[in-house]
């Protein structure tokens, strides 16, 4: 059958526990400097006490699909079957809910072994829409989390990802064009591009990831379930007035919310509301409070809110 030996009788090698726990550092350090290659790794890793070498930690930052964010010569290449599109959200005030979605990957530690997570987020709400598990990085359940939150959801104008092959790939393309979404994708490199997103990957490892050792992948679904659920409809949050995503995906348009017109959010964390503009709405704001909670619970119970 022309199949070589080697392929025949080949067994994969299950990830050892050093490996892993090197993994779970690397981790924790790309979340707080994700600007740091693999030669500052290896420096950072040494000084903790681990014997390692840097073809060691390239092998491993591959294999949990992450790298150093940096400017890259030619960028102007790209994958000879795979299109990339150009990035829409610079400069873009986001207003509204299912205005502008966004989705990426991020690599979760288990007690033995490790998955991928793959979240659609509404950007302005910061809600969670729809989450996947995987034991690989096929681009199959990318494209399940997408259909799961055009089914719930409805469709954004604008669905922002990085330039990922699981993102490019003609599946995931289909399904976006088929609802007439806008496609917009990072510039490569720029994390900063999906930065709502990356927050969420910040609070997700802190809060639950690092604080338990998953025995199963059915374990990661419960715990990862669980949290996104309090994540969404439970947690506070700072950038939302001290509301719940949930809250602000159903709130009703045109209202001041975080102190902008319509409940206009910025599209980077440096752009704000000139102080004054927040100054003059603060009477309004504190109206306002006390008026949305009621609004929205109204619209839930007569059904006219979706969540």
């Amino acid at each position: 059958m022309k199949i070589p030996r080697s392929t025949l009788y080949y067994r994969p090698v299950s990830v050892s526990a050093a490996d892993l726990a090197l993994m779970r550092r690397i981790d924790e350090q790309y979340l707080k400097t994700p600007y740091y290659g693999s030669r500052r790794m290896v420096a950072v890793l040494r000084r903790q006490g681990f014997s390692i070498n840097r073809k060691h930690v390239q092998r491993l930052m591959r294999l949990m699909g992450i790298e150093a964010i940096y400017p890259k010569p030619n960028l102007s290449r790209r994958h000879s079957q795979h299109r990339v599109y150009p990035y829409l959200l610079k400069g873009l005030a986001i207003t509204r809910p299912n205005q502008v979605w966004c989705a990426d990957i991020t690599y979760i530690e288990m007690a033995k072994g490790f998955v991928y997570l793959v979240v659609i987020m509404d950007w302005f709400s910061r809600m969670v829409l729809s989450w996947r598990l995987s034991i690989t990085l096929d681009s199959g359940f990318c494209v399940e989390a997408l259909k799961e939150a055009f089914e719930h959801h409805g469709r954004p104008e604008i669905f922002n990802t990085d330039q990922g092959v699981q993102f490019t790939c003609a599946a995931f393309i289909e399904q976006l064009a088929s609802q007439g979404v806008r496609i917009s994708m990072d510039g490569k490199g720029r994390f900063l591009d999906n930065i709502m997103v990356e927050r969420l990957w910040r609070s997700l490892k802190y809060e639950e990831v690092f604080t338990k050792a998953y025995a199963s992948v059915a374990e990661a679904r419960i715990g990862i379930g669980g949290w996104i659920t309090h994540y969404n409809y439970d947690r506070p949050h700072q950038a939302l007035d001290y509301r719940t995503p949930a809250e602000i995906f159903a709130a009703i348009p045109g209202l001041w919310i975080c102190g902008q017109s319509q409940g206009a959010l910025p599209t980077t964390p440096q752009a704000q509301p000139p102080q004054q503009e927040r100054d003059s709405h603060d009477k309004e704001k504190k109206l306002i409070s006390n008026i949305v909670p009621a609004m929205t619970a109204g619209a839930l119970l007569t059904g006219e809110a979706s969540l």
